[in-house]
């Protein structure tokens, strides 16, 4: 709109001297040519802006039938679909401005106002919209394959991973001289403390942790968080715990609360869990009976196995934080490895037990995510898992040619489990 304007200011007020050389490049097809050419460009880049429209809202059906709902918003969230939609709409509006300035100049002449020098970019919007729709056409095929859609949430889950862990909230323990972690929870504190009321119904989508550590700090507080990113947060209950109660009042609570961020949806952004969920429902909707597509469970474990190893190496922050004078003031724990790894291997076990392909990759997966972290809890419930596999596979009266590969590979599997125990004792 604004570039309209300032073309058809810029025609008001030059000739043909003005420009100079540029006036070969610039083509004067008249008032009724300016009219028909605008009213084309408008007409058709409306009619393929609403085409466009509809492949995006079609191709977001395939892929929430397909892939699961919460992938809808990778097409949301898409820059390049963002940039085509917008290309056509500006297009229309542009040629739409242009088209209403062309006029008689008086009611006493037969003198027409036609910018040409605007008609003119408006042939060169139209010309590059065509390219435009090119773009989208292989864009929207590509956006919708398995290992685009998987590696953009694993991506998001790797991303997420590299902010929050090892990120700290103050001061761990470990750095403060006499810090006790656990023990210097007051007492009183779930009994007594003053609880901190959520003001609306949703997803934790965020904690502005830096800013919550500030509050507690400067109100000489301790705050104790009842939530974390991905929780689900009721209108009236609590979210956090205020310690002493003597010192809580309206501006401390208050700057609790906008330091917890809660949304219609779960976000991706400080949530492990989210990311780690969308590709475990991408591998669960695949080996549904309606679906019965293995290969793309395993393409979702491939992505799962590639960003549960990145968290396994990395250390979980510890719940408790201090500030720089060694007093505790925030408690808030992140989800930990050993829960990702229980919901995962529990939906694996129960709908992948038809599908030896899909275990075997399972058992990869906890060997790889082992092999990244020594600790003895992670491979402990690995092995549990793997153990877990093999006896809901064996109940379902598979071939003995599978149930023996599977065995094979899932006593390999303790025997590298057990193997880095012993190497991280």
């Amino acid at each position: 709109m604004v570039l309209a304007e300032a073309l058809i200011f810029v025609d008001r007020r030059i000739d043909e001297r003005t420009l100079g050389p540029i006036t070969v490049v610039i083509n004067r097809v008249g008032e009724a040519g300016s009219r028909d050419l605008l009213g084309a460009i408008a007409g058709s880049t409306l009619t393929v802006a609403a085409t466009t429209f509809s492949i995006t809202i079609a191709v977001l059906a395939t892929a929430s039938s397909t892939y699961g709902p919460r992938l809808v918003r990778n097409f949301m969230t898409d820059r390049a679909n963002q940039f085509v939609l917008g290309a056509f709409v500006a297009t229309f509006l542009y040629a739409l401005l242009v088209l209403r300035s062309i006029r008689v100049l008086g009611n006493d002449t037969d003198e027409v106002f036609v910018p040409h020098l605007a008609v003119n970019v408006a042939v060169l919007f139209g010309m590059l919209t065509i390219g435009v729709l090119v773009f989208f056409i292989h864009h929207i095929s590509e956006s919708i394959q398995i290992w685009t859609l998987a590696g953009k949430t694993r991506s998001e889950l790797n991303a997420a991973v590299d902010r929050l862990y090892p990120e700290q909230l103050g001061r761990a323990p470990a750095e403060v001289e006499n810090a006790a972690g656990r023990g210097d929870v007051p007492e009183r504190l779930d009994a007594d403390g003053t609880r901190v009321l959520a003001h609306r119904t949703g997803y934790v989508q965020g904690i502005d942790e830096e800013r919550l550590l500030t509050t507690a700090t400067s109100h000489d507080l301790v705050v104790s968080l009842l939530v974390r990113p991905g929780s689900h947060a009721i209108d009236g209950t609590a979210i956090a715990v205020l310690w002493p109660p003597d010192r809580v009042g309206h501006e401390a609570s208050s700057a609790v609360i906008d330091c917890v961020t809660v949304g219609q949806a779960r976000s991706p952004d400080q949530d492990v869990e989210f990311a780690v969920l969308v590709l475990e429902e991408m591998a669960v909707r695949a080996l549904s009976p309606g679906t019965n597509d293995p290969y793309t469970a395993v393409n979702a474990l491939d992505d799962l196995a590639a960003g549960l190893a990145r968290l396994a190496g990395r250390s979980s922050p510890s719940p408790y934080r201090y500030d720089d004078n060694g007093q505790l003031r925030v408690m808030a724990r992140r989800v930990v490895l050993t829960d990702l790894l229980d919901g995962l291997f529990d939906a694996m076990r129960v709908y992948a037990v038809d599908h030896p392909r899909v275990l075997r990759r399972t058992l990869e997966l906890a060997e790889q995510v082992g092999a990244a972290s020594l600790q003895p809890a992670v491979l402990a419930r690995l092995s549990a898992h793997v153990a877990r596999v093999i006896e809901a596979f064996e109940r379902s009266a598979p071939q003995t040619c599978d149930l023996v590969e599977l065995r094979r590979q899932a006593d390999d599997v303790q025997h590298s489990l057990s193997s880095l125990n012993e190497a991280g004792r």
